[in-house]
């Protein structure tokens, strides 16, 4: 099994994309990237602390390989965007890929490259060695699963979901 740590606006979002995908066994998300020990999502939404909703994916590279992965990562959100996804903005909401090694760092730089003319506007997406990652509080944990009726469900979280899962259908569960 590994791990990479991904931020792509909000972590309901990223998390409701990537959750079954073949070879994907956990989306846990958190806060990374930042200055502040085992913050609170009201710190993190107070843009003080330096971190990035994020979430932990664990997935077998034998089944989805890393750059599959990141491919999908990649649909699911804009990576053009600075600081911001649509209507949410802030750093917290940066686009990034804070990587456990080289292989990862160079698997993300090559999909980016790869993926450079696919969009209309230049790749903001931080590239950073993964120094922390604090897991969220439980009520954000299959938030979109939990809470399909919710308002922003089920405009943003459900629009981004379908988008993901439509480009990439043969790659789920």
């Amino acid at each position: 099994m590994e791990s990479i740590v991904l931020g792509g606006g909000c972590f309901w979002c990223v998390e409701g994309a990537l959750k079954d995908l073949r070879g994907v066994s956990e989306v846990i998300p958190g806060y990374s990237g930042g200055h502040v020990d085992d913050p609170t999502y009201e710190q993190v939404c107070g843009k003080c602390t330096g971190h990035a909703e994020v979430v932990r994916v664990s997935f077998d590279p034998e089944i989805i390989g890393r750059t599959t992965l990141l491919e999908v990562f990649f649909t699911c959100h804009d990576p053009t965007q600075l600081n911001r996804q649509d209507q949410d903005i802030g750093p917290q909401y940066r686009s990034a890929v804070f990587y456990a090694d080289e292989g990862q760092r160079e698997d993300t730089e090559a999909v980016i490259a790869g993926l450079t003319d696919h969009f209309p506007h230049p790749i903001v997406t931080e590239v950073s060695p993964l120094t922390n990652f604090f897991v969220a509080e439980d009520f954000h944990h299959n938030y979109f699963a939990n809470n399909p009726y919710n308002d922003y469900c089920r405009v943003v979280v459900a629009s981004k979901i379908a988008k993901t899962r439509a480009k990439h259908a043969l790659l789920y569960e």
